[in-house]
């Protein structure tokens, strides 16, 4: 029944991506012939809907490739050639491997953070794991009160510090962890832009931190992105890679995007033939609503794409 009805949530939150799409896809249906023309429609649309011009491209070449007969099987061997592209993100949060095991979260200001941490921290309370908050975003006094507010609703603990340095935050919640028997220990980070020299090497900070007071720590560093900013993740995902070493993504707002094609730049980006290591998408997310936030999967996504 969950899964169904995520489903349902995911195609509605990809209705206006996929709006970009329907267009030429529909008109698929409606011809006998594939032809050129056909094929180079469709790779402006992919490319409309933040696809990439690169993914593009190469989605369209496996499709002259499959050699489709008529419509419905071009748009079949369309869902198929996504999700051949999307597969490698998929990855399972695993967090058994350590107690506590810490996941850094780490994003720019409006990207969705701080809710994501909540919306996680409910997954994994569905997971039969207890969470703890680090609210490190000393920064911005309404994060450490968002923050706040999510545990309330989650009812989980929350380590916040009225002002101060992030790292002594993060350093009490873990002790506080292990102190408390927690599984996961959760921690924001202040939002900002990788041009931040000083705001990264603050992050940077943090994360050392974290290895100092408890070995192997952080397990995960997640960047969180709002699809609303496009191509323009790639360059974000770049630096906070370079900067942190990042692990995995979480990808949000795709409810409020025409830009949800944008998971298929990413993967391109850091596909087997590009010399970027690659990252997982671990989770993404519909809405506001507390559940709205899941694990990716590459063929559900492929089928709510592309309808």
């Amino acid at each position: 029944m969950v899964a169904t009805s995520w489903a349902a949530r995911l195609k509605a939150g990809l209705a206006r991506t996929r709006d970009v799409l329907n267009t030429p896809v529909s008109e698929l249906l409606l011809r006998r012939k594939i032809d050129e023309a056909l094929y180079e429609e469709l790779e402006t649309a992919l490319v409309q809907a933040d696809c990439g011009v690169a993914a593009s491209r190469d989605l369209v070449l496996q499709l002259r490739k499959r050699k489709a007969e008529d419509g419905e099987a071009l748009k079949g061997a369309l869902k198929d050639a996504v999700t051949e592209l999307l597969s490698p993100l998929e990855r399972r949060l695993e967090v058994e491997k350590a107690k506590p095991f810490v996941i850094m979260i780490a994003g720019v200001n409006g990207s969705g953070k701080t809710t994501s941490i909540g919306k996680l921290a409910r997954w994994l309370q569905l997971q039969g794991k207890s969470v703890l908050l680090a609210a490190g975003d000393t920064f911005r006094a309404a994060a450490r009160e968002q923050l706040v507010a999510w545990g309330a609703r989650n009812a989980v603990p929350v380590i916040a510090q009225d002002s101060g340095d992030p790292g002594a935050v993060v350093f009490d919640a873990l002790a506080a962890a292990r102190a408390r028997n927690i599984d996961v220990v959760i921690a924001d980070t202040a939002g900002r832009l990788p041009t931040q020299l000083h705001l990264m090497e603050e992050i940077k900070k943090v994360k050392r931190v974290a290895a100092k007071a408890l070995e192997g720590a952080p397990h995960e560093v997640l960047l969180v992105l709002d699809a609303n900013t496009g191509q323009n993740s790639l360059a974000q995902v770049k630096a906070f890679d370079a900067a942190l070493g990042l692990t995995g993504l979480i990808l949000t707002k795709l409810d409020g995007t025409a830009k949800g094609g944008v998971v298929c730049a990413i993967a391109h980006a850091r596909s087997k033939d590009s010399k970027e290591k690659p990252l997982s998408l671990l989770f993404v997310g519909v809405g506001e609503g507390i559940d709205d936030l899941r694990p990716f999967a590459a063929r559900e996504f492929a089928e709510a794409l592309v309808g």
